[in-house]
């Protein structure tokens, strides 16, 4: 039974544990003994909280027998990213020099899951600072892409450690953030779904900043439901983020179902295709045609939208502009251990005027307006995920950047589902992207349920979740 649980996605195990089928004790054992075989290869926690994990297990297990449940979630295990912080636990951001850092508060996502009854597995491995869309870490490590255990493939960054360990069945969700696409890149290559929220859909208070201006927490699972069930949790007011009253609740699970008949999904410029791999490009045409069968209307987008390529662009230099001025110390220290790829990018924003930073703001504010007015009428714009599948970690070139198709969603303050879509010749996932207004996470999950409901590539699974 222990395999079968870890097999189960969130909604089956809160279903599971209703009927008393298994307990959450059952389900935190089985997860463990997963991590417990499985860590040694793949790298994908940099802290893991067993004994804990075991007594809420036992706490939660006595309450929802007693009648004292405190709902769907409890007793689910989820993993948090390494830049969310616990009171009392030790928090690095993914970097070295801070290994012994110990949180002195909560982040109020974190709060939220253990309020809800979640239970806390462990810290998943990051990027050094979050800065990183390939995976890696010099010094802490990079997690193994379980889709290939012969030659590592990088797992996609910067929740790096999140996406193998929900691809493994280490953990049924856990916990990214996305300022760029690493929430949605490592989903990607590592065969998942997961959500990229609008900046103020969930509190970003107690979570290590990257970029203030684009930093979005969000849930990464392994379906279009468990995403869904984690955002309703996880959104809301936070008195310790204002950008958190700025957006009604959604109501992700009340349409969920609705299907996608007469709605207007939009399909990435021509000029986009001719850099993708083909086989992704491929699985990509293919989604498009499934959700036409489906009843939806698919559409070209105005002539006047840049290339996405082109709006993204700026991401990186605010992204530098403002970490720099949070770990100057460090990356200005050569004696300080970081991982050199990431001073480099860090280092980028030590010469960014006032005035030029503020341009790159105003900007932002003027490039929102016109796509919100060049997309009206459409319901959501589809892309593949990542314009090719997870590459050799011997092969990546640290100068660039492969988030090209997600950092112009960040720019433009809107959201994104990331959900698997295919495969390759070689066994590897390929992944769509729906993307849709700020604040419309609802209209995104609901595209993405009735393409998975169709194609069902999320019930594929690494060889290496057979043990």
């Amino acid at each position: 039974m222990s395999a079968d649980l870890c097999e189960l996605p969130v909604h089956a195990l809160s279903a599971g544990i209703a009927a008393r089928r298994f307990s959450p004790v059952d389900v935190v054992e089985a997860c463990l003994a997963r991590i417990a075989a499985l860590e040694p290869k793949l790298h994908a926690f940099v802290a893991l909280y067993g004994a804990e994990a075991r007594l809420a297990a036992e706490a939660a297990d006595k309450a929802i027998r007693s009648g004292h449940g405190l709902g769907p979630l409890h007793g689910i295990p989820v993993a948090l990213k390494d830049l969310v912080e616990l009171e009392g636990r030790v928090t690095t951001g993914g970097s070295q020099a801070w290994r012994e850092r110990v949180s002195r508060q909560t982040a109020t996502l974190a709060g939220k899951l253990i309020g809800a009854g979640m239970i806390v597995l462990g810290k998943t491995h990051t990027v050094e600072f979050a800065l990183g869309g390939w995976g890696t870490n010099q010094h802490r490590g990079t997690p193994w892409n379980p889709w290939d255990l012969a030659v590592q493939l990088v797992p996609g960054g910067s929740s790096s450690g999140s996406g193998v360990a929900v691809a493994a069945r280490m953990t049924p969700c856990a916990i990214g953030t996305d300022t760029g696409g690493s929430i949605r890149i490592p989903a990607a290559w590592c065969g998942i779904t997961g959500l990229k929220t609008t900046i103020g859909r969930i509190s970003t208070h107690g979570v290590l900043p990257l970029s203030p201006t684009l930093d979005t927490p969000g849930p990464m699972t392994r379906s279009v439901e468990d995403c869904a069930i984690l955002l309703a949790l996880l959104q809301g007011g936070d008195a310790h983020d204002p950008k958190t009253f700025t957006l009604a609740p959604s109501t992700p699970l009340a349409d969920l179902r609705r299907g996608v008949k007469n709605l207007r999904l939009a399909r990435m410029p021509d000029g986009e295709r001719a850099a993708i791999e083909p086989q992704v490009l491929a699985a990509y045409d293919r989604s498009l045609d499934q959700l036409a069968e489906l009843g939806a209307e698919i559409v070209a987008l105005p002539k006047s939208i840049p290339s996405l390529r082109e709006i993204g662009e700026p991401v990186g230099r605010l992204m530098a502009t403002e970490v720099y001025p949070v770990v100057a110390d460090l990356v200005d220290d050569p004696a300080a251990p970081l991982d050199e790829a990431v001073r480099t990018r860090v280092r980028a924003g030590a010469n960014v005027s006032a005035r030029q930073y503020l341009d790159i703001l105003s900007g932002r504010e003027r490039a929102k307006r016109d796509f919100a007015a060049a997309i009206e009428g459409i319901d959501a714009l589809l892309t593949p995920t990542a314009m090719k599948p997870a590459p050799k970690l011997s092969e990546v070139d640290q100068v660039s950047v492969p988030p090209v198709l997600t950092r112009w969603v960040n720019y433009l303050d809107l959201c994104a589902l990331a959900l698997p879509n295919g495969m390759t010749g070689a066994g590897l996932p390929t992944s769509l992207q729906i993307v849709c207004r700020g604040g419309s996470e609802a209209m995104a999950l609901r595209i993405g349920w009735a393409l998975e409901q169709a194609m069902e590539w999320q019930k594929r699974a690494p060889a290496v979740t057979r043990v």
